[in-house]
């Protein structure tokens, strides 16, 4: 039996799953360039592993050449992992990666504090610059969801 609404409750599913494009594939694909440090999988919120491929050299290259397949999955995950709202999660990470010792991330997340600390003691001395890469999703995520 043909029901109109089917495709209809199909189409809210999809405009639902592309309206929370979190992460972008082209960063991830740009960051894997750089992947045997780990970089892809820290944007994509997989802390664990992007400290594996950073202490391995993403599994002596191993790992890396096959995070290329993997990295469309990557961004599912974290699309579905993450809310959207105010703050742009590419953003808030080119912030940390080229500015991220002088806090130019924080002040972007409405940090005016700790973004003044870190422009003074440089990311807390790096310290936290590492500490950022480690939690800057769920800083991002927390923003959006208060």
């Amino acid at each position: 039996m043909f029901c109109p609404y089917g495709n209809l409750r199909q189409q809210r599913r999809e405009d639902k799953f592309m309206s929370n494009n979190t992460h972008s594939t082209l960063i991830g694909y740009l960051l894997w360039l750089f992947g045997f440090t780990g970089a892809h999988r820290f944007y994509y919120g997989k802390q664990i592993s992007g400290i594996i491929w950073f202490f391995t050299l993403g599994l002596l290259g191993i790992g890396w050449l096959i995070d290329l397949f993997l990295i469309p999955g990557m961004d599912r995950a974290a699309d579905q992992k993450y809310a959207v709202g105010k703050y742009d999660y590419t953003v808030a990470w080119i912030l940390l990666t080229f500015l991220g010792v002088f806090g130019v991330h924080r002040f972007y997340l409405g940090k005016l504090g700790t973004g003044l600390l870190y422009l003074l003691t440089f990311g807390c001395f790096g310290i936290g610059y590492v500490y950022d890469f480690l939690t800057l999703n769920g800083q991002v995520d927390e923003k959006n969801r208060g």
